[in-house]
């Protein structure tokens, strides 16, 4: 089992953003996080989901992610984003990253978990914490798929 805990960051909401994900696997762990200087709190949720994903080696195993974001999490165990797809995603946020995260979805189909954020689960706090980092950061990249929605 390949575990994936994911947070996502957004100061102002939009405002400068970070992602942070922790993939375990074994005795294995990676940390992933990265800034960007203007973006959401849910594009940041699910550019971590989507990093964590592409970071993967092998599709040999069966892959959990931990969230605290009910909007990646609901839109895909409840499957609004195939409903969404089939309507081309009109008048849907972050069409951008779903088209990204749909073929590794298709690859990897991850089982996604709810976590409530800040309640303690030591991953989440640290993707909390990579995510908050990140977003404080010199050198932002731009959210280009943002950015060009403006």
């Amino acid at each position: 089992m390949i575990t994936i805990y994911t947070d996502g960051a957004a100061k102002g909401n939009p405002g400068p953003g970070g992602y942070g994900a922790v993939l375990k696997f074994g005795k294995h762990r990676k940390e992933l996080s990265e800034g960007f200087r203007l973006t959401t709190n849910n594009r940041m949720e699910l550019l971590a989901v989507i990093r964590a994903l592409q970071a993967l080696n092998t599709n040999e195993f069966p892959v959990q992610i931990y969230s605290d974001s009910k909007y990646v999490v609901d839109s895909v165990e409840k499957g609004w984003i195939w409903g969404w797809q089939k309507k081309g995603f009109k008048d849907k946020k972050n069409p951008d990253l779903w088209l990204r995260y749909i073929p590794l979805h298709l690859k990897y189909k991850p089982k996604f978990i709810w976590v409530r954020g800040h309640a303690g689960n030591i991953e989440n706090e640290r993707c909390d914490v990579l995510a908050v980092q990140a977003a404080e950061g010199f050198d932002l990249k731009p959210d280009q798929g943002y950015e060009a929605s403006l």
